[in-house]
């Protein structure tokens, strides 16, 4: 797709009060953006639950299906009054339930955003975040849960809905040893990934976790890079001192693995920068 030479820089994965978790208005988060010289802020915050007969089933987790409407208007209406300043991006960061797919589908669609970010938060019915999760869990069964997340994953590039993946390897957050549970499933998902042309984000959250470092791990990313799959940034920021965390740091570790170029997003159209 179309890309610019001059490097331009963004973070499209944040977050704000709605959702019950995060500290900070939208303009919080647009203003942090303005000071440390982004080019594009785009706000992704957590979808409802849709599936629920509940306006707010967690409101601790995500926003209201009734707030949905006042989310978008509000980005819209910011998007105009920081538009000489910066361009604003209206995101979200969709909950990828296979069996609820259709409704999200529906629900979402008629909005106009410029990118969705696809992410599994749950494996099995539980939180990927959930620290006892892993307790008493033999070396087979937790090989087949990583095996499980992955699946999920690659259902969600298949699906077609979205414009980036979230956080491929959250998993790992409380529970550093993920990464080391051995399968061949991460490679045959970044496979899928590429061939589905979907791409996903280096989150810089997974600092705030206990595995300590960035969202996904850099042998991921050099396997991502070998199946073509195209990159893009967010920094998950729940609070407005995080946007944009480590994007300089991003951009150079990239460019040791190998990427010439990255990701962004507008009216769900990919347009390709040069790191």
């Amino acid at each position: 797709m179309n890309g610019v030479n001059k490097p331009v820089k963004f973070d499209f994965h944040t977050h704000h009060e709605r959702c019950g978790h995060a500290v900070g208005t939208i303009e919080h988060y647009i203003k942090a953006a303005v000071e440390k010289g982004l080019d594009f802020i785009g706000i992704a915050d957590h979808s409802p639950y849709f599936y629920s007969e509940e306006d707010q089933l967690y409101p601790t987790i995500a926003m209201a299906k009734s707030e949905l409407v006042n989310y978008v208007n509000e980005v819209l209406r910011l998007k105009e009054k920081y538009s000489g300043e910066i361009q604003v991006l209206l995101g979200i960061e969709s909950d990828f339930y296979p069996q609820y797919i259709d409704i999200y589908r529906e629900q979402l669609n008629v909005y106009p955003f410029d990118y969705m970010i696809g992410s599994v938060h749950y494996v099995d019915d539980v939180s990927i975040f959930k620290k006892g999760r892993w307790e008493g869990l033999t070396k087979e069964q937790k090989m087949q849960t990583k095996e499980r997340y992955y699946e999920l994953i690659e259902q969600s590039a298949r699906s077609g809905m979205f414009q980036i993946l979230g956080h491929i390897d959250a998993m790992k957050g409380f529970y550093p040893e993920f990464s080391s549970i051995e399968t061949k499933v991460v490679e045959q998902t970044l496979k899928i990934i590429a061939e589905h042309d979907i791409a996903i984000e280096i989150n810089t959250s997974g600092k705030t976790k206990d595995c300590g470092g960035w969202y996904p791990a850099d042998e991921i990313l050099e396997r991502a890079l070998f199946h073509g799959v195209k990159v893009t940034f967010g920094s998950d920021a729940h609070t407005p001192d995080r946007v944009g965390d480590e994007f300089e740091l991003v951009q150079q570790r990239l460019k040791e693995i190998g990427f010439k170029e990255w990701a962004y997003f507008i009216q769900k159209k990919r347009y390709m920068t040069k790191l």
